[in-house]
């Protein structure tokens, strides 16, 4: 068993993508970001050995970034991908709310009599004839006289 970090007997170099590592916590990472050099760039690190001041703005900017992949500006810059996260959960509440509707029109019978305003009033009716529970029920909150509720 072997770290991805050490190479095991007989096995190349891990890749330099896999080795470069840097966050706000740990901005100084163990391996530059550019580890293989094309010609431009080795003769600007050989430049860098010689005094500052004779660099550029941009060779500067360029050997920062052959150092380190972002700057702490960029590693602080808040994401975009709340925009995506929220458009997805938006796209699954309209998604489910598709499939309630088409259940509700499609598969779900349609409502039982009893379940009708009318049928209730009917046996609310019912039960207020039928005297029904008249010490504390319904029949106990009903005017009979007066044919409405009780104050």
């Amino acid at each position: 068993m072997h770290s991805p970090g050490s190479a095991a007997h007989g096995e190349g170099k891990m890749p330099p993508y896999t080795s470069y590592h840097a966050q706000r916590t740990y901005p100084m990472p163990d391996e530059p970001f550019c580890t293989e050099l094309n010609a431009e760039q080795r003769a600007l690190k050989e430049k860098e050995k010689g005094s500052w001041t004779q660099l550029s703005h941009a060779e500067k900017v360029a050997l920062y970034r052959l150092q380190f992949h972002e700057t702490f500006a960029e590693m602080n810059r808040r994401s975009n991908e709340w925009k995506t996260v929220m458009g997805c959960v938006f796209f699954f509440f309209g998604l489910t709310a598709l499939l309630i509707w088409w259940q509700r029109v499609y598969v779900f019978p349609e409502k039982p009599i009893t379940l009708t305003d009318e049928w209730k009033a009917q046996q609310l009716q019912r039960v207020l004839d039928m005297k029904g529970n008249p010490v504390q029920g319904l029949a106990s909150r009903w005017d009979y006289e007066k044919k409405e509720w009780k104050k």
